[in-house]
């Protein structure tokens, strides 16, 4: 006897960015499947699917932003109920991947907090991880299942192209650092345009504190673009366009693919000589972190197209033309 079985696309979103799962599941031409999510008075997180995912290709949506604790453990909750009720595949979805910046060991003692957050959704039934712009390649690594890394330059390199008219030998593409080179390059080669990187002297005695940055390029008189993987508190990036500035840099563009802005980021980035800073949507941007020289970029056709490569088994390498490898 042989069953043939129609396969279903199931798309469930966690609390943190209920936008961003809609505008995805628009752009896949599904729902947003309904799901209960509520705390008890304890403060302990309930969820149940209210309809069947036996069978299912079900990708849950969860970004890793405040309160990040309760972002990681809400989608653990969700996988391990997806898997309880016999889905057939569990993709997390996290746009933004919690503790990526706790990568390695840097001194004695510390943990890997990116490993951690890696075994957790494992263990809790996750077949598959689809995440944007890691702060370090490396994470894929930490995964025994596939993982899916995209990128948003394409979106961020169209929009200077199209909306800014950014591109050409004229255009400067700058690192923050030696390590952000790699991305600072494959933005250049979308903009066809030239490339600088920021040298930063750290304090040997004081940690966190930059004593002297150097833009090493030519910069005078053209217009920059400081590209990123997230903005948090600013600081660091404002003080690097402040250096580009008395370079004679001008006009300059910020680039970032992740929002955090903790802390005194929008009166740091507000107080820079900053044209626009572009980011994307892969973490909510309340009300009071916008600001008149912000752009915001849709993440979701981006994520809808990988999520759409990931049911039909198809490549999602293909979609970014292999620029998303790290």
């Amino acid at each position: 006897m042989e069953i043939m079985t129609k396969k279903r696309m199931m798309l469930y979103s966690g609390t943190i960015h209920p936008t961003l799962a809609h505008e995805i599941a628009d752009n896949l031409g599904i729902p947003v499947s309904e799901g209960e999510i509520r705390r008890f008075a304890s403060g302990e997180i309930y969820f149940r699917a209210e309809e069947s995912v036996r069978g299912a290709d079900v990708f849950v949506v969860q970004t890793h932003y405040e309160p990040v604790n309760e972002a990681i453990v809400e989608q653990l909750i969700m996988i391990d109920a997806m898997k309880r009720a016999s889905a057939k595949r569990i993709t997390a979805v996290v746009p933004y991947y919690g503790y990526s910046r706790q990568d390695k060991k840097a001194v004695s003692r510390e943990a890997i907090s990116a490993k951690l957050v890696a075994d957790l959704l494992c263990t809790a039934g996750a077949n598959r991880c689809v995440s944007v712009d890691l702060h370090s390649g490396q994470i894929q690594g930490f995964f025994d299942a596939p993982f899916d890394h995209l990128t948003a330059l394409p979106l961020l390199s169209n929009y200077l192209k199209d909306s800014l008219g950014l591109h050409g030998d004229d255009v400067v593409v700058v690192a923050p650092d030696a390590g952000r080179i790699k991305t600072a390059e494959k933005l250049r080669e979308y903009l066809h345009a030239d490339l600088a990187f920021l040298y930063k002297r750290r304090s040997r005695t004081e940690a966190h504190k930059i004593e002297e940055m150097t833009v090493v390029g030519e910069v005078d008189g053209r217009p920059c673009v400081l590209v990123d993987d997230m903005i948090d508190t600013a600081a660091t990036l404002t003080e690097g366009v402040k250096a580009l500035a008395a370079m004679g840099a001008g006009p300059i563009f910020t680039g970032a693919t992740h929002a955090l802005f903790s802390g005194k980021a929008r009166q740091h980035l507000e107080e820079a000589p900053i044209d626009q800073v572009i980011v994307t949507n892969t973490v909510p941007i309340p009300e009071e972190k916008q600001f008149s020289k912000l752009r915001v970029l849709s993440i979701a056709p981006l994520i809808a197209s990988a999520l759409r490569a990931v049911f039909e088994d198809t490549s999602v390498s293909e979609i970014f033309g292999g620029a998303n490898q790290v």
